[in-house]
């Protein structure tokens, strides 16, 4: 044999071996591949996991192999790389038979919503009213996402298109009665929410909805049975009972309502949703009328260190940050009602030197009505009287305070009067009180007050 075909024969050799292994190679892996799903279904997901890798490792552009291997981290509870690893199909893989984009993209979109990627999963849900334009869920996700991100004139046409689909679509008619709500339509929006609960009474979260319309008309009893009914859907439950709890707080019955916004609290083991932050906020106010300040504090700081820029949170710190130095401010701030009226009429007559002729408590503080000591050897000179009063509700006095204040002194015939605000004073009351008989004591001064005066044993 010639040379020549000694190095064609060996040529030919080497290429059918080549094929050889490339065809077993190929055959092997769809194999390999097709097991996942099998093992998954099975419950076997550490070896779906382990199987997967070992694909990738040879072939990281497998995205089948990246699709199962996100739904084995799923089954294991691992969304953030489960997330990754449909991320990389979505952004990579060529769909056809092998890897069907609809239930690809379903399954994406849910995923994705679930862990609050909201415009990842908005852009999911909009594709799929493409693949699937018979399909109301998807509409009624797509416009429930427009209004999280409160584009409601975009949403209100996502939700009237999941209707048109689906007449009995009983979540769609309730986000288009809340949607009408929020523009204050409150007509259709109770026919709406009517319609949702009618078409599925077990539809629990549309109760949420009527129990926000009959807030707003005041009508606290229904929207407390409502909100009731709205806690047995576990997806809105959090926020069913904080909108039970709120009922509670517009009625003060504050003990009730720091009852519902613990449970609130409690529902977050891991303290991570956004709900939480306000349960922890109206709970902090309830514990601030009901003087408990120390356990509103406490509250505060709990949302300060997820968010320093939560509503007023940074400003209530900071207006109670002298309790623990200043312990007759912390009194005068948590005491019981009876105490409260003794420690002002002990600062009106130590520090303010009058003597206090009646001393009434009011749902707002104390008001004393005091005689100058300074005249009281003077027969011939008429006293000098003088109404204090005394505030210790969270909020500014404001101006309507100021002026009522002014009557009831002309009233009681005295001469001048003195309020005391540990909160402060709006800008319409200090120009109210302009040129007026009527001085505001801010808590800097009050303070000063509280401390000349000393204990009232």
């Amino acid at each position: 044999m010639s040379p020549f075909a000694i190095v064609a024969v060996c040529v030919l050799a080497v290429f059918i071996i080549g094929l050889v292994f490339f065809i077993i190679k190929s055959s092997i892996a769809p194999k390999k591949v097709d097991s996942i799903p099998k093992l998954i279904k099975q419950g076997k997901t550490q070896n779906a996991i382990k199987i997967a890798k070992q694909i990738l490792a040879k072939d990281p552009k497998n995205f089948i192999a990246h699709y199962y291997l996100g739904k084995a981290y799923l089954k294991e509870n691992k969304p953030e790389l489960a997330i990754i690893e449909y991320k990389l199909v979505n952004e990579n893989a060529l769909f056809g038979p092998q890897l069907d984009e609809l239930p690809f993209r379903q399954e994406y979109a849910q995923l994705l919503m679930k862990y609050n990627q909201l415009q990842e999963a908005l852009k999911n849900f909009l594709l799929l009213t493409k693949l699937e334009p018979r399909n109301a869920e998807n509409f009624y996700n797509a416009g429930h996402l427009y209004e999280e991100a409160n584009r409601y004139d975009i949403a209100m046409g996502f939700m009237q298109k999941a209707v048109m689909l689906n007449t009995r679509h009983a979540k769609a008619h309730a986000e288009i009665g809340l949607m009408h709500y929020r523009t204050k339509n409150f007509g259709e929006a109770k026919k709406e929410i009517d319609i949702a609960i009618k078409l599925s009474p077990d539809t629990y979260s549309s109760y949420y909805y009527l129990g926000k319309i009959e807030k707003d008309g005041k009508d606290l009893g229904a929207a407390i049975k409502s909100f009731e009914k709205a806690q047995r859907d576990p997806e809105i439950k959090q926020k069913a009972i904080i909108e039970h709890g709120s009922c509670y707080m517009l009625a003060n019955r504050y003990d009730n309502a720091a009852l519902d916004f613990q449970r609130a609290i409690e529902l977050d083991k891991e303290n991570l949703n956004g709900e939480t932050l306000y349960a922890r906020y109206f709970l902090a106010t309830c514990y601030e009328k009901s003087r408990q300040i120390d356990k509103a504090i406490e509250q505060w700081e709990q949302i300060y260190k997820r968010n320093k820029a939560f509503r007023d949170v940074s400003a209530k710190l900071s207006e109670y940050k002298d309790l623990q130095a200043n312990d007759y401010l912390k009194d005068y701030l948590t005491c019981s009602n009876e105490e409260f009226n003794i420690i002002c009429k002990n600062a009106v007559e130590k520090a303010l030197k009058h003597q206090a002729v009646s001393c009434n408590g009011m749902k707002w503080g104390c008001q004393i009505i005091g005689t100058d000591k300074a005249t009281e050897g003077w027969r011939n000179m008429r006293k000098q009287t003088s109404m204090f009063r005394f505030f210790r509700e969270p909020n500014p006095v404001e101006d309507d305070i100021v002026r009522e204040t002014l009557d009831a002194m002309k009233s009681s015939n005295c001469q001048k009067a003195f309020l005391f605000s540990s909160s402060g004073y709006s800008n319409a009351a200090r120009h109210t009180a302009e040129g007026r008989p009527l001085e505001l004591i801010d808590k800097i001064k009050l303070e000063s007050v509280l401390s000349s005066a000393g204990s009232t044993e």
